[in-house]
């Protein structure tokens, strides 16, 4: 009987991203994958949703996302696949552009659906998947 290594699994949080609402960590982070629970545009302070509409919101929702990600030693570049959840898909071309400002070059994977709703009203909710460690890109497939 041969005995497998473990897996490390070790949860991540940070003060400066809204806390969980409901019986979920912020992240996991399991071996060098870190799975980034759906970040809203919440104000961590007042813990409401920022004012201003979905721009605002998408901001604040990766605003968030970047302090977990900092928690973890990482940044916008680790990140590998997003999914982006979206209460009315209308609102997709202003959340793109948005989106553009923290995710530059070398994008990651990514879904976008419209929900029947989100959590506390929002508008947009963002989730990830990042890896942790140095990163060396390549331009094509090999």
């Amino acid at each position: 009987m041969s005995v497998m290594a473990s897996v490390v699994r070790k949860i991540i949080s940070s003060a400066k991203a809204p806390a969980a609402i409901g019986p979920y960590s912020q992240a996991v982070l399991v071996d060098k994958t870190m799975y980034v629970s759906g970040q809203l545009g919440m104000d961590p302070a007042s813990g409401q949703l920022v004012p201003g509409g979905v721009k605002n919101e998408a901001k604040q929702a990766l605003v968030n996302m970047g302090e977990i990600l900092k928690a973890a030693g990482c940044d916008y570049n680790n990140v590998v696949k997003t999914t982006v959840l979206l209460a009315d898909i209308n609102d997709f071309n202003d959340v793109n552009e948005i989106y553009r400002q923290f995710f530059q070059t070398n994008f990651p994977a990514r879904a976008a659906y419209q929900v029947a709703a989100l959590p506390r009203g929002g508008r947009v909710e963002i989730e990830a998947v990042a890896v942790l460690g140095p990163i060396t890109e390549v331009s094509s497939c090999l």
